[in-house]
């Protein structure tokens, strides 16, 4: 595998040696004092040029980085189309397994890209015009506290989604069931983030897809969460359904009480004796599977 110094030398000298390119960014774990330093951190690159079109026109330019592994291109893509922008990325794996995800943005948006994250770092500034920046930091994307509203549509989305899930079981439809299981668990999770931000003055991420969330949670938290990823059983389905209840609603009382929101405890009392009859109702998980 190349070495970070490699890496970067090379990013700097294709942008030196293009006289399109006139600075050079790095955004992204790279740049996160609170993020683990391994092999597997992106070099997230952008390269502000004067003609974003004449990089789009030669695909083949991006050779120079190196032998790929494997490419996407998000801003042509027609299975997962973006809103149409003058901006466009280049995500590249590499067969020696370093990636470089890089954006080319127009140089006529330099001072917008400047503003929109707090963990850019300038690599290169050709002419010398860009703005100082302050030392990175990702406080952009630390737990937010939640107003009532938010607080209220989490609770009424974890309670009503959760009947689908019993809909789903009753009707032998596993793969719907699983799907609004994934719905349910997302509320729960959100309703955790509150929960480790008020812990923590929300001064801190937990990170993309909460993966820094264990941290924060007592090992028998931990487990039970773990227990809601279900395996395509439906017995074990049911118990996810169930599990996730047992966690948010303890949580969601205590985020409640500390900003003196209001939660639906006689609607979700209904909504658990609606989900315990449809499972009485419902085949036998023995003769299903």
């Amino acid at each position: 595998m190349r070495s970070e110094q490699e890496m970067f030398d090379l990013i700097g000298k294709v942008a030196e040696n293009d006289p399109r390119v006139r600075a050079v960014g790095l955004n992204g774990s790279r740049t996160n004092p609170n993020v683990s330093k391994d092999f597997f951190r992106d070099y997230d690159i952008v390269y502000l040029v004067t003609d974003v079109e004449s990089f789009r026109n030669d695909p083949d330019w991006v050779n120079v980085f190196g032998e790929r592994m494997i490419m996407q291109t998000p801003d042509d893509m027609a299975l997962f189309p973006n809103e149409p922008g003058h901006r466009f990325a280049y995500l590249m794996l590499f067969t020696d397994g370093n990636r470089i995800d890089l954006t080319l943005i127009p140089l006529e948006e330099k001072e917008m890209y400047c503003r929109e994250d707090k963990l850019t770092v300038i690599l290169l500034d050709k002419d010398n015009d860009l703005p100082a920046l302050p030392p990175p930091t990702d406080e952009d994307y630390w737990v937010q506290r939640p107003d009532a509203r938010r607080f209220a549509d989490c609770c009424n989305e974890f309670w009503w989604v959760s009947t689908y899930v019993a809909k789903g079981l009753w009707r032998q439809e596993i793969l719907y069931a699983i799907d609004h299981v994934n719905l349910v668990r997302a509320m729960l999770l959100k309703m955790l983030e509150w929960k480790v931000g008020m812990d923590t003055g929300f001064s801190l991420s937990i990170g993309k897809n909460g993966k820094f969330l264990k941290r924060y949670l007592d090992e028998d938290s931990w487990k039970k969460l773990l227990s809601t990823y279900e395996n395509g059983d439906y017995e074990q389905v049911w118990n996810a359904l169930y599990v996730t209840g047992e966690l948010f609603e303890p949580v969601a009382l205590q985020v409640a009480a500390e900003f003196g929101y209001t939660y639906p405890a006689e609607e979700a009392e209904k909504v658990k004796s609606y989900l315990r009859r449809v499972q009485l109702l419902a085949p036998d998980a023995k003769d299903i599977q």
